[in-house]
Formats: structure tokens, C-alpha cells, sequence
């Protein structure tokens, strides 16, 4: 009798067992698979590559706090403590409208700037049955000086005083060590400082990330602009950086020929020669809200 509910034991699991087995592959092969959006998320750690934006925007209704600082040339000596005893700093408040897209406002210590931005997440970096290779967002700002560095009797009009940059940010995570961006951009200055110098001014920049660890990475960043300002004699900005996240702040300690920290500004007048010493030791602080 014993081994008789016993043998009718085992046959009952085996046969729920088998029965299972079925349900879970008709469940998958029901299983829309082609539904399934791999999106490639992290391809930079932060916002900003180092001065330059990235594609990654704020999520929905979160709040960033950025501080970025930039001290004088480490090339003026011990007299100026090697650039400390000079700065140029930005605050600046970002907000997630909604996944895609973030709206930003700053004001530099340099010039005495205003800038506000809009950035669009266009594209979406995917892998899986609908993969895509790369992401793309689009990049607008407006920025008005308003340092009185004129002449009182040729005073400038809140019109002349205005800059407008727009981007195309490109990008790809190449894997989860590695990720580049390639931006193409367009800069029109109300005013120039003589007639020689271009209003529009096009550039192309490129941005890489190398993950050293969970919370560091490596950072790269180099500005090459078709037209200069033949005034100030303008150089190319170039820039290196590491960042290290820790819990809710990104921190980037960076080295850069730019003092300045918008589009208008590092990517179309920067004047120093990076490999001539001319270097700006500087750091980025963000807290995410």
C-alpha cells in the first residue's frame, strides 16, 4: 500500500512539473520580444564631459546644482601661486522637464554672463532586435553679456551683447569601459570686438570617457573651430578631466587651456596655448535633487 501512494505521489509532481514546463514556453512564446527596448543608458557619467555638454540629460522633474571653478595659468610661477590666486567660477541650476529633456540657467564671474540652455534628447542609443548604434541629442543657448567694458559714449545694447550657440551632440558607449561623442556646432556673436573677427563661427568638438572603476572615469575633450578671432588670437580648447561620483554629487577635477565654462565663451575665445603651459587647473560639483 505504501509503495502505491508513493508511485502515485511521484507520477502527480512529475506531472505538474512537466505541466509548468509547458506553460512557461508557451508564456514565452507568446512574449512580444520585439517590443523589448534596449536602451544604452550611463554613456557619460555626468552632464558635462568637462566643459562641454554631454547627451545625458536630468530624469524627470530632478533638480541639478552645478559649481564650476577655473583658477588662473599654473604657468604664472609662485607670485600667483601657480594660478590660485585667480578664479573664474559658474553656478548654475538644471532641471528634467521630462526624460528627454532638460532647461538650464547659469551666470559666469568671467565677462559677467548670463547663459540659459535647452537640451533635447532626439535619439536613443538601443540594443537587441531594434538596435541602434549611436544617440543623438540637440543642444540650444542663449547667453548676454554684461560687463560694462565699453566706452560710456558707444554703449552696447542688450541685443549686441547677445550670443547664441546650437549643438548636435552624437554619441556612442561603445562598452562599459569606453564612450566618445562627437559634436558639431554653430556660434553666432551679436558683436565682435573688430570687423576682421567672425560673427559665425563653426566648430566640431569630440569627447571620449574611459571607466577606470565603478565611480571613476578618465575624460577627454578637444574643440577644433574652423574660424578664429584673429583679436585675441584664439586657440582650440582642450581639456582632460577625472570623475569620481560619490552618491548623489559628480566631482570633475579638470585640466584646461579655457578659463571660461560655456559653448560661446571656451569654445570660441580661449587664448591660451596648452602645451605652452598655459593651463587652468578647475573642478565641476554637481548635486542632483
Amino acid at each position: 500500500m505504501k509503495k502505491l501512494l508513493l508511485t502515485i505521489f511521484l507520477v502527480s509532481i512529475g506531472s505538474q512539473i512537466f505541466s509548468q514546463d509547458d506553460l512557461l514556453d508557451v508564456l514565452d512564446a507568446e512574449t512580444p520580444k520585439n517590443n523589448l527596448e534596449n536602451i544604452v543608458t550611463s554613456t557619460f557619467k555626468g552632464t558635462r564631459i568637462i566643459n562641454g555638454h554631454s547627451i545625458e540629460n536630468r530624469k524627470n522633474r530632478e533638480l541639478e546644482f552645478i559649481i564650476s571653478h577655473r583658477f588662473g595659468r599654473v604657468n604664472l610661477g609662485f607670485d600667483e601661486l601657480f594660478g590660485l590666486d585667480q578664479s573664474n567660477i559658474r553656478f548654475s541650476l538644471e532641471y528634467g522637464l521630462n526624460d528627454n529633456l532638460t532647461a538650464g540657467f547659469g551666470r559666469s564671474s568671467f565677462e559677467k554672463t548670463f547663459d540659459s540652455f535647452l537640451k533635447y534628447s532626439l535619439i536613443k542609443q538601443k540594443t537587441g532586435e531594434k538596435s541602434f548604434p549611436f544617440a543623438v541629442s540637440l543642444f540650444g543657448s542663449v547667453a548676454v553679456k554684461t560687463l560694462k567694458d565699453y566706452d560710456p559714449s558707444d554703449k552696447r545694447t542688450f541685443a549686441e551683447s547677445m550670443f547664441y550657440v546650437s549643438q548636435v551632440l552624437i554619441a556612442r558607449k561603445v562598452s562599459e569601459s569606453f564612450s566618445f561623442q562627437i559634436t558639431p556646432t554653430y556660434i553666432h556673436r551679436n558683436t565682435v570686438k573688430i570687423e576682421a573677427d567672425p560673427h559665425d563661427i563653426f566648430a566640431v568638438g569630440f569627447g571620449s570617457r574611459i571607466k577606470l572603476s565603478k565611480r571613476v572615469s578618465f575624460n577627454g575633450e578637444y574643440y577644433y573651430a574652423f574660424d578664429e578671432s584673429t583679436s585675441i588670437n584664439a586657440k582650440n580648447s582642450l581639456a582632460f578631466g577625472v570623475d569620481i561620483e560619490t552618491g548623489g554629487h559628480v566631482f570633475q577635477l579638470i585640466l584646461s587651456n579655457a578659463i571660461t565654462m560655456i559653448e560661446k565663451s571656451f569654445i570660441a575665445e580661449t587664448t591660451g596655448n596648452f602645451f605652452g603651459g598655459d593651463i587652468h587647473l578647475g573642478f565641476n560639483i554637481s548635486r542632483t535633487f
